[in-house]
């Protein structure tokens, strides 16, 4: 199974910038796409963005599109997420997914491998 190792969260006020980084254990079928996905206290696991590993396609959510970009190193095997203007409603535990399809999609249910989560919080 792929290991899938979140890091970069922290504080930040309000407009901020915040750059999150995915490591995988390697790159496999399973991999076929790898998303970001967060969480807040008391609300739903929701989809922020996905990249297509293979030809590096991204997706996002409409809250996020703008100021957030997903990107890769294939040599790294590394996801990232760059996050620009950040806002408090932001603020939640971001998660790195693995897929072997639905890139497209960003829900929960087309991800099986999940990272350990890596916290963000922005104050206004």
């Amino acid at each position: 199974q792929v290991q899938l190792v979140e890091s970069g969260g922290g504080s930040v006020q309000s407009g901020g910038s915040l750059r999150l980084s995915c490591a995988a254990s390697r790159y496999t079928r399973s991999t076929y796409c790898l998303g970001w996905f967060r969480q807040a206290p008391g609300k739903e696991r929701e989809g922020v963005a996905a990249i297509n590993t293979r030809d590096g396609s991204t997706y996002y959510a409409d809250s996020v599109k703008g100021r957030f970009t997903i990107s890769q190193d294939n040599a790294k095997n590394t996801m990232y997420l760059q996050m620009n203007s950040l806002k408090p409603e932001d603020t939640a535990m971001y998660y790195c997914a693995a897929a072997s399809a639905g890139c497209a999609v960003l829900q929960n249910s087309w991800y099986s491998n999940w990272g350990q989560g890596t916290q963000v919080t922005v104050s206004s």
